[in-house]
């Protein structure tokens, strides 16, 4: 029987050390009005994106040219079944928005984890080895510094036909620069460390070191630096999108929107406005997440308990 007693008492107790981490996250996460703002912000935006086929009251490239330019549901003219109005073609505003998150979401969230990826194996070879490696590699992240990474995005968008995929690709070949430098920053700290140089004295071979001792140490600085990208390609892609140069039709992005209601600012506001306020709260969300983030992260600033 009190063996039984103290079974159940240890498996409480693993369970509540389980779930500890997770009730400290929260606890950190509430006691952050921003955080908290910011994470109801992206939960909702990846909610909408998730489930858009069943939150979208319309088809997004389904046109209506009887109902045209009509405006939000509470100025004179609009319609219940317009909630926040039409664009020159008698879309619905409000699903291509709806539909416009996921795009928005995939290309800022996959740019990122490509030029991440990309980034964190040059900054470990490069800071891990030194010498000739390291000068190589930091003289290859200084060309692609050189070059204008607008322009290059703008070359390649050019040469090949926008889509999601090729949107991903190139702008994640252009971001993965700034976690090079960073993460090469952080592994020339981390490796003269005591429990690194123990490890090599052990016969440990480098590619365990670089992977289970250095990469778990330098992973906080990736995910602030990551959460902020996510913010800076979203904006990008509405740029390029706004340009002409990004994602086309039938698909939906708020950049496309913009462009669409451009030449009809002065007399159909709507058109450009609400991506325009869907692209700022989406961005800002993330950034307020971000912040609390390297708060919670960062050791110099890290949030007391």
């Amino acid at each position: 029987m009190e063996a039984e007693v103290k079974m159940s008492s240890e498996t409480t107790i693993s369970t509540a050390q389980r779930r500890k981490p997770w009730v400290r996250w929260i606890k950190l996460l509430l006691q952050s009005k921003t955080g908290t703002v910011g994470f109801l912000i992206v939960s909702l935006v990846i909610f909408v994106a998730i489930f858009a086929d069943v939150l979208a009251p319309h088809d997004p490239a389904s046109n209506n040219l009887g109902d045209m330019l009509k405006p939000p549901v509470w100025l004179d003219g609009g319609s219940q079944n317009y909630i926040l109005g039409t664009d020159n073609l008698g879309r619905d505003i409000l699903s291509r928005i709806i539909y416009g998150s996921r795009v928005s979401l995939l290309v800022g969230v996959f740019s990122v984890i490509l030029a991440g990826f990309i980034g964190i194996i040059i900054g470990l070879i490069s800071g891990y080895y030194g010498g000739v490696i390291d000068n190589l590699l930091m003289r290859i992240v200084d060309s692609f510094l050189a070059i204008p990474s607008i322009l290059f995005i703008l070359v390649v968008l050019a040469v090949f036909d926008p889509s999601i995929l090729v949107l991903i690709i190139v702008i994640g070949l252009t971001n993965w620069v700034t976690y090079a430098r960073v993460v090469r920053g952080e592994v020339l700290s981390i490796k003269e460390k005591e429990f690194v140089k123990a490890s090599k004295s052990i016969g440990t071979n480098s590619l365990t070191i670089m992977l289970q001792h250095i990469l778990p140490n330098i992973l906080s600085s990736f995910i602030v630096i990551s959460t902020l990208s996510v913010a800076t390609t979203i904006v990008l892609e509405a740029s390029l999108s706004f340009l002409g140069l990004g994602i086309q039709p039938p698909d939906v992005s708020w950049g496309g929107m913009l462009t669409d209601g451009r030449n009809y600012l002065a007399t159909n506001w709507w058109l450009a406005t609400f991506p325009g306020i869907a692209i700022t709260i989406t961005v800002l969300g993330i950034i307020f997440l971000g912040d609390w983030l390297r708060d919670v992260l960062d050791p110099r600033t890290q949030v007391k308990k």
